[in-house]
């Protein structure tokens, strides 16, 4: 449902909520932000990515060609051109997301029930490689897993759920915590959150527009 305030639709909901707008403007900001591919939204890229993966891999099971096709996704060559692979990589969690690893013993259980075996072990498959080829292929400062996305939209995807009840699933876990925010932010309540902006610029002399 929730961890900490730092997360940025939970942050979204402070900011909003300082403002002393209604409830259901901060909750709408809140899932505009949750939506986001680098939020929430990251596990619609997730399934959106290995079905690209499994359109452009011959031998699903070749760790060799998902670690080229992994390359390409970083070099911007592959995919949406972003240079992103969705679904590892946390701001907070680096040696593991305990959210992921409770999901993956039930969708180990599930990929076989629907079918879908041959899924999973290409997910699994790039829950190894990715970590490692990541770190030589950028500067790490710390440590690189898969989060909670990573498997969440395989799930939604095995069950045949679309991708539009992606975020509003996710929103309705998270709609207690950031109450709970809220509640937070109006008791404790004395300023707007504004923050404030430090230019890094050198100072200019200003040029009437005349001599521009």
């Amino acid at each position: 449902m929730e961890h900490g305030g730092g997360n940025n639709s939970s942050f979204t909901t402070h900011v909003v909520s300082s403002t002393m707008t209604d409830t259901y403007s901060v909750m709408a900001a809140a899932i505009g932000s949750l939506k986001g591919p680098r939020h929430g939204g990251a596990n619609i890229k997730v399934v959106q990515m290995f079905e690209d993966m499994k359109k452009n891999i011959k031998d699903w099971s070749d760790e060799g060609q998902v670690a080229d096709y992994l390359r390409k996704i970083l070099h911007g060559e592959a995919f949406d051109k972003a240079g992103l692979i969705y679904g590892v990589g946390h701001a907070i969690y680096s040696k593991s997301d305990p959210r992921a690893e409770v999901l993956k013993g039930f969708v180990d259980k599930l990929a076989i029930e629907k079918g879908m075996h041959k899924e999973y072990e290409l997910y699994s498959a790039v829950e190894k490689l990715a970590p490692e080829i990541i770190a030589s292929e950028r500067k790490m400062y710390k440590g690189v897993c898969i989060n909670v996305d990573f498997y969440s939209g395989l799930v939604y995807n095995m069950l045949g759920l679309p991708l539009e009840l992606y975020t509003p699933l996710f929103a309705m876990a998270r709609i207690s915590g950031w109450s709970a925010h809220r509640i937070e932010e109006l008791s404790n309540n004395g300023k707007i959150i504004r923050p404030a902006y430090m230019t890094l610029c050198e100072d200019q002399k200003y040029i009437s527009i005349e001599d521009r």
